[in-house]
């Protein structure tokens, strides 16, 4: 029999709490959306940016919540704590304390979320598995999906997130990974952290949770290996595992061979070398399952099993995932990179872009700013200019205040549009689709580009 995720007597003795008029005895769920509740749900009202849950318990308690977490008010139903936020992460405390999983930590400028789930699927087939979902990976999200941690995993796998330094500290002691993974050093939040350097200072806080004896698992093909490595000594990690495409790292991604939608190489480990087939494309993917294949390693997994589980490895919604719309004789391809980007992902994404063939009409790129790039900012996205060339796009929309530098750095036939904003660029933009058309859409997450590439879907999905 499934033990439940905390009985009421957990909860109360996690947070130090006192319930009262909560009849359920048993929480299976935990969560912070009142729209989201899954069976025997908590509902914990922490204060965000823009929401305060505490608006919304009576309608979590009402849509099914069998308990909620607050920081004040009275009433059934309710568990009063001084500070709901930090009654969840004394929740994921208690849930870390009590595992007895495999868990893993990963940060990075580039490549977190999929590399999470490329870690997911290698260990879903070795075990029972508790991964973070889309990008919950910052001061509450990490707390809320460790305390959603099953004590029968086998495995967890946990992204965290940063825009400052002295964030991701905290979750990693939170989180006490037994490996941390550091996908790549990229321009990211280079306005609150101003060089590469003080980047992958913070990305190398993660080492601060490590567990003792634990592993750190580094991509080589970066300027600032060496920091990273330094700090790993500094933490007292003599565990260090390095991968990527460097001569001399001990996982080697080598006769690399990119497909419109699929990705080949030959891993070197030593002495072994494996074959890795993905159903994706792009040396950057290889680069996220060659990490996660590093992983499975020091966990015990044999190199089989997870390379038969990174041959189904794809790209998630606003990360590279691909959509045939319309009519099967000629329909418009969408690439969604909408999701996020900086200098090392829009290049990616343009180089993976090159490889691929319009159905049967042109290929266009609309891409949005690239966010909290500091005083570099123009100079970054003028930079671009080369490898939205190389993509093959034949008309570019460009979005963002910006992009007026890409603007200027491409051939005026080619810049089709730039606009300030979504709103202001979306009629222009849709008139200019067909179908048969391969469209690329990428930008930071804060420019609102999923909008675009839902007016997308609904509008060529009906051939």
């Amino acid at each position: 029999m499934t033990p439940p995720l905390f009985t009421l007597d957990a909860v109360l003795a996690a947070t130090g709490a006192k319930a009262a008029n909560v009849s359920a005895s048993e929480i299976n769920s935990i969560s912070i959306d009142s729209r989201e509740l899954g069976p025997d749900a908590l509902f914990v009202a922490i204060k965000g940016d823009r929401f305060d849950g505490h608006d919304f318990v009576d309608t979590a308690l009402a849509n099914g919540a069998v308990a909620a977490l607050v920081s004040r008010g009275e009433g059934e139903g309710r568990i009063v704590v001084e500070d709901a936020l930090g009654g969840l992460r004394d929740l994921a405390i208690a849930a870390r304390q009590r595992s007895r999983a495999f868990v893993v930590g990963v940060t990075g400028s580039v490549g977190k979320t999929t590399t999470k789930e490329a870690l997911r699927l290698v260990f879903e087939a070795a075990g029972e598995t508790h991964a973070s979902i889309r990008s919950f990976n910052n001061h509450w999200g990490v707390p809320l999906m460790l305390a959603r941690l099953p004590e029968t995993a086998q495995f967890g796998v946990f992204e965290m997130g940063m825009s400052a330094p002295d964030e991701i500290r905290p979750l990693s002691q939170l989180v006490r990974p037994h490996v941390a993974v550091i996908t790549t050093i990229a321009p990211a939040h280079l306005e609150n952290l101003g060089s590469l350097e003080n980047i992958a200072r913070a990305k190398a806080e993660i080492f601060d949770g490590v567990e003792p004896g634990g592993t750190v698992v580094l991509n080589g093909d970066h300027a600032q290996i060496n920091i990273l490595l330094d700090a790993a000594a500094a933490a007292g990690i003599a565990n260090v595992v390095t991968y990527g495409f460097a001569r001399g790292v001990d996982w080697q991604i080598t006769a690399a061979e990119t497909a419109a939608d699929r990705s080949f190489a030959t891993i070197v480990h030593g002495d072994e070398q494996h074959a890795l087939a993905l159903g994706v494309s792009g040396r950057h993917m290889l680069s996220n399952a060659t990490a996660a294949l590093a992983v499975a390693h020091v966990a015990g997994i044999e190199p089989g099993v997870a390379l038969r589980a990174l041959a189904g490895f794809g790209a998630q919604p606003g990360r590279g995932q691909r959509l045939a719309l319309g009519p099967a004789e000629k329909p418009l391809l969408l690439i969604d990179e909408s999701y996020n980007a900086n200098t090392a992902s829009m290049g990616a994404a343009l180089d993976v872009f090159g490889t691929i063939a319009a159905p049967d009409g042109r290929k266009i790129v609309i891409l949005g700013d690239m966010l909290e790039l500091g005083a570099a900012a123009d100079s970054l996205h003028a930079s671009l200019a080369d490898a939205v060339r190389s993509s093959g796009a034949e008309r570019v929309h460009l979005v963002g205040s910006h992009m007026a530098a890409l603007a200027e750095a491409l051939p005026p036939g080619l810049v089709a549009s730039h606009s300030p904003s979504v709103a202001e660029a979306l009629d222009g933009v849709m008139a200019d689709l067909a179908y048969g058309d391969a469209i690329m859409v990428k930008g930071s997450n804060g420019v609102g580009l999923s909008r675009i590439v839902s007016e997308i879907k609904s509008r060529f999905s009906q051939s």
